[in-house]
């Protein structure tokens, strides 16, 4: 910033600054406006040929799901004629059965030349094969195909296998997809068959490579476990010179994506729901942008033109501009530099220049005061607040204790009394009769002290505790009424809930430059969502007073935060069944003798 106003002060005239400054914003914004179109063509371009791709595959699914449907039906007219069953497990006429189905089979071989094998198999060892010419490969364990493998463990449903070499028929090995089922014995209710159609591979192949996408783009498929159905580059695929993003378009269903490095491609999938498979259309970003060189050179040549509309048109504004634009400028300055009285910005005439000059004169004079008001009053405001939060004291103890001491003396115990009405005398002086906002350590001991022993007279010996505060920060400043509020906290919520003595040590020692303090108790602690959230301010609910458990932990750690800043605080230590520590942190200072440097 200071070195634009510097090289701006170098022209000899605001005329000659105001063009430098029209030349530099048109230039800068006209960058942007080239990198956003750019970038806004590109994604325009890929967006459109996501559209077009995204509904290529989805045509050729369709095209896929009428072929394997007509398949099904095929299949299922097959596997739905009685003499199937009646030839494969028949006793008696299963030869008459078997010449029918053989007719049935050439039928159905005669229509549809995209059927590579039509057969059926029994465990008994009958079997139908094509037109009954073809002999079955007696090298061939149809029982250890993997295609074989999943039909029968798919438990008569159907299925579809991806592709694969077809060996059934004797020196015979064709890429096919099957479309298989077992076969169950009427007689026995076991799946002891299987009936499969062989597709031919070529007529897939056929349907994906219709569709053009670029002279790069092209089509594969793969089914619902990553198993590749067809790819055009199918042998480099399996030998490992060529991969695809088979785990990012399962994961992807149906959408797109695009790959990242150099070569990016755009993946385009649509997954079928009929069949599980997903056709992917693969397209090269870099054939979309062919035309970038031209589009870039356009943009150019538009950018180029408006530089110069722009600097004719800076030319012509500069002209008009005259020396008040000086003056309101030195005004601003003055501003900028944080001194809002007095500003010179008082113009002659009646022009809007002269008029902006006045009003900017008195907005500044304005906002000066207001600045100085809220400072005022933002002082004021804190000084209160704090005096607000020092003067908490939990009546419902002050009741307590005043009717252990009416016990106390209708008892008879007027030692007791003694001490208690004694310590809860200092109690009250050290809180209400003294208003200074920061005391010592010292006192501040002193009076948790005392509290503490008219604790202790009244939970008896339900309570024990330790006060070891190192001697050197003893006369270390910090807030008033800050360790008190949380030994009664741990008092009310950890050691009332004590079975047997609760013990409660004060530590104060320091470390590294800050004064730290701790309260420990043996109560039963707090598990890690309530700890997590004991800092944090609570409403208590509505007609209810709020208890010092719900308002103290959050007014004390406000108050140090108020006083020393954000770093210094409470933190909390706690486990269920352990106990609960609180840790005070304030800057150590040079009064107290105890601090390495001086704190704010």
């Amino acid at each position: 910033m200071r070195r634009g106003f510097h090289l701006l002060a170098r022209f000899k005239s605001v005329r000659g600054a105001i063009v430098f400054s029209f030349g530099i914003i048109a230039v800068l914004s006209l960058v942007i406006f080239l990198l956003f179109s750019l970038n806004y063509t590109e994604q325009t371009v890929i967006s459109n040929s996501r559209d077009y791709t995204l509904q290529l595959v989805e045509q050729v699914n369709g095209d896929i799901d009428s072929y394997i449907t007509y398949m099904e039906n095929i299949a299922q007219m097959v596997i739905g004629n009685k003499d199937l069953t009646d030839y494969l497990f028949g006793k008696e006429g299963y030869r008459e059965a078997g010449e029918r189905l053989q007719s049935q089979f050439e039928t159905v071989m005669d229509s549809r030349s995209d059927i590579l094998n039509l057969a059926a198999f029994a465990d008994n060892g009958r079997y139908i094969l094509n037109r009954g010419e073809d002999p079955v490969n007696p090298y061939a364990n149809m029982e250890e195909m993997e295609w074989y493998q999943t039909t029968m463990a798919a438990g008569g449903n159907q299925v579809i296998t991806p592709s694969h070499v077809q060996n059934i028929v004797d020196k015979t090995y064709s890429w096919v997809v099957t479309l298989s089922k077992a076969l169950r014995n009427p007689e026995t209710g076991e799946l002891e068959g299987v009936f499969f159609v062989d597709l031919n591979y070529s007529s897939i192949n056929t349907l994906c490579e219709d569709i053009e996408l670029g002279n790069k783009g092209y089509l594969f498929i793969v089914d619902r476990n990553g198993k590749i159905i067809y790819h055009p580059k199918q042998q480099l695929l399996y030998s490992g010179v060529k991969n695809e993003e088979i785990d990012q378009v399962l994961a992807t269903g149906t959408g797109s994506f695009l790959t990242e490095g150099e070569n990016k491609q755009l993946y385009s999938i649509f997954k079928s729901a009929k069949t599980g498979w997903s056709v992917v259309g693969v397209s090269s970003v870099a054939e979309f942008m062919k035309n970038r060189t031209e589009i870039q050179l356009t943009y150019m040549l538009i950018a180029a033109g408006i530089i110069v509309f722009s600097m004719l048109l800076a030319l012509w504004l500069s002209g008009e501009i005259t020396k008040p634009v000086k003056d309101l400028e030195k005004s601003m300055k003055e501003v900028q530099k944080g001194n809002f009285r007095p500003v010179n910005a008082s113009m002659e005439g009646n022009n809007e220049i002269a008029s902006l000059g006045r009003s900017f004169g008195i907005m500044t004079e304005k906002i000066g005061q207001l600045m100085d008001e809220n400072v005022r009053e933002q002082r004021a405001k804190r000084k209160s607040e704090l005096k607000a939060l020092q003067a908490q004291i939990n009546p419902h103890f002050l009741y307590n204790t005043l009717d252990s001491i009416i016990w106390m003396a209708e008892s008879g115990k007027n030692q007791e009394v003694v001490k208690m009405t004694s310590a809860l005398s200092k109690l009250l002086r050290q809180s209400i009769g003294n208003e200074d906002e920061i005391v010592t350590i010292r006192k501040e001991m002193e009076y948790t002290s005392n509290y503490l022993a008219i604790q202790k007279m009244r939970y008896r010996d339900q309570l024990e505790y330790i006060i070891d505060v190192d001697e050197e920060i003893l006369d270390q400043e910090i807030v008033k009424l800050v360790i008190q509020p949380l030994v009664e906290n741990a008092i009310y919520h950890g050691i009332k809930y004590v079975e047997g003595k609760g013990m409660l040590i004060i530590l104060g020692s320091m470390r590294g430059g800050k004064v730290v303090l701790s309260i420990q108790d043996n109560g039963p602690g707090m598990d890690q969502e309530t700890l997590k959230h004991i800092l944090e301010k609570k409403e208590a609910p509505a007609g209810k007073a709020k208890k010092s458990g719900h308002v103290g932990v959050y007014n004390v750690h406000n108050r140090i935060q108020l006083y020393y800043g954000k770093e210094y605080g409470l933190s909390y230590e706690s486990a269920p069944g352990m106990g609960t520590c609180v840790y005070i942190t304030i800057p150590a200072t040079e009064k107290g003798g105890g601090a390495d440097e001086k704190q704010p």
